[in-house]
């Protein structure tokens, strides 16, 4: 599911409300993750999952195409653990 069939789905479920504050709040709600995120917050959302970031240490890497070794710098990357309630589901018979 991209983005777009999401807001259509939820507008389609909540017909009282117009699709562009449909279209608002998910994109508010993602904003807001990704802001918490680029501060270094955790996001929870109870019975999902949780948002973070971890960090990648500096390393020599190799190009591969020549082998050279790389210096490749420190970077956060984003993670996510899944909630019990999420991972319940997946996981029925």
């Amino acid at each position: 599911m991209i983005k777009s069939e999401l807001i259509a789905l939820l507008a389609e479920k909540n017909p009282h409300l117009y699709l562009r504050d449909v279209e608002r709040i998910v994109t508010t709600i993602f904003n807001e993750i990704s802001d918490a995120m680029a501060r270094g917050d955790r996001v929870e959302l109870r019975g999902f999952g949780a948002f973070s970031t971890k960090e990648r240490s500096a390393r020599v890497g190799r190009n591969p195409r020549t082998g050279d070794a790389v210096q490749v710098d420190r970077k956060f990357v984003p993670y996510f653990k899944c909630g019990k309630e999420l991972r319940e589901r997946l996981n029925t018979e």
